[in-house]
C-alpha cells in the first residue's frame, strides 16, 4: 500500500518555493495539469471555480483574499461573491470582482472557460486531484502560489497523521466487501481508478467494483446481489436526506430483498467525492462505518 510520507509532500514544497520571483512582483509556475502561470507572488483577489479549492483556500487562511467563488461552494458557508456554476461562470461576474488569481480544476471546470480567461489576461491555475496524495499535493501547491506555505504543510502534516492512523488501526481488522452507491437514485458506484476506491481501501475495506476499470460502472440489482456486499454505502447527495429515507427508496425497488436493508449505510457527499482537506474526515467516517466503530 502506497505509504503517505511527509518527505515527499515537503520536497515538492521546496522545490515551488525555488520558483523565481520575476520583475514586478510576478513568478511563473506549473500548475497540476503542467500548464505555465505567471501570476503575482502574493495574490489578493483570488476566485475560486470549484468546492474544492475554496474549501482548501479557506483552510489554509485565505478568507481575506477569497474575492469569489461558484455557486455549489458550500463549504464554509460564507458571504463571497459567487460567480455562477461550475460549468458556466459569468465571465462579467469574474471581471467584476478584478481578479490577479484565478483557480480552477481539470474535472469539473471547461477548458473553455480556462482558455477565455487566459485570453482575457488573467492568470488561470489549474489542479487536476484524482488520488489522496494528488490532494496533498494541491494543498502544498495552492499554499506555496498563494504565500501560505507554512500553513498548507502544517495542514498536509495533520492530514497525512490522521491517515496513517486509520490504516493503521484498520490493519488488525477483518476485511468487510462494500458497495459504494454514489446518489440514492441509481447503482452508480466509483470503479478502480477512484479516489473513492482508494478510501475505502485504506479504511480496511474491499471495494466490490475495485476492479472495474470504468471510473463510475452502473451496477444491475443482480449483479449487486451477486457480489453479496457487507455493506451498501450510500453517498447522499440530498441535503436532508436520512438514513430511514434511503431504506424506503431501497423497500420500493423491484428484488430490494437482494439487499438487507440492515446493511444500508449513509456517508456525506461532499466528505469523501469532495478532494480537498475533509477527505481524510471522510476516510475516518468510512473507518467507523464498515468497522462499527
Amino acid at each position: 500500500m502506497k505509504k503517505f510520507t511527509v518527505f515527499s509532500m515537503m520536497f515538492a514544497c521546496v522545490l515551488f518555493a525555488l520558483v523565481p520571483v520575476v520583475p514586478g512582483g510576478e513568478r511563473t509556475v506549473i500548475d497540476q495539469e503542467g500548464r505555465t502561470v505567471t501570476l503575482p507572488d502574493r495574490p489578493r483577489r483570488i476566485i475560486s471555480l470549484a468546492p474544492n479549492i475554496t474549501e482548501t483556500l479557506f483552510a489554509i487562511g485565505l478568507d481575506g483574499e477569497i474575492a469569489g467563488v461558484t455557486s455549489f461552494c458550500n463549504y464554509p458557508l460564507n458571504d463571497k461573491q459567487r460567480v455562477g456554476g461550475m460549468t458556466n461562470p459569468s465571465l462579467e461576474r469574474i471581471v467584476s470582482l478584478e481578479p490577479d488569481l484565478i483557480i480552477a480544476t481539470a474535472d469539473g471546470n471547461r477548458k473553455e472557460t480556462v482558455v477565455l480567461l487566459e485570453n482575457m489576461k488573467y492568470p488561470v491555475y489549474v489542479v487536476n486531484p484524482q488520488t489522496i496524495n494528488d490532494i496533498l499535493d494541491m494543498v502544498l501547491r495552492l499554499g506555496v502560489i498563494t504565500g501560505r506555505k507554512s500553513e498548507a504543510v502544517d495542514l498536509v502534516r495533520s492530514m497525512q497523521t490522521r491517515t496513517e492512523r486509520v490504516v493503521a488501526q484498520a490493519a488488525g481488522l477483518p476485511k468487510k466487501r462494500v458497495f459504494f452507491q454514489i446518489g440514492s437514485g441509481t447503482l452508480i458506484t466509483a470503479g478502480r481508478d477512484t479516489f473513492l476506491n482508494e478510501l475505502i481501501t485504506l479504511a480496511g475495506g474491499v471495494n466490490i467494483a475495485g476492479d472495474i476499470p470504468i471510473r463510475y460502472p452502473r451496477f444491475t440489482m443482480e449483479e449487486l446481489a451477486a457480489a453479496r456486499p457487507d455493506y451498501v454505502i450510500v453517498v447522499s447527495m440530498k441535503k436532508g436526506e436520512t438514513i430511514e429515507d434511503v431504506k424506503r427508496q431501497w423497500a420500493r425497488r423491484q428484488g430490494s430483498d437482494a439487499v438487507d436493508l440492515d446493511t444500508l449505510r449513509l456517508v456525506d457527499a461532499d466528505l469523501v467525492s469532495r478532494p480537498a482537506p475533509r477527505i481524510v474526515e471522510g476516510l475516518e467516517t468510512l473507518f467507523a462505518v464498515i468497522h462499527n466503530q
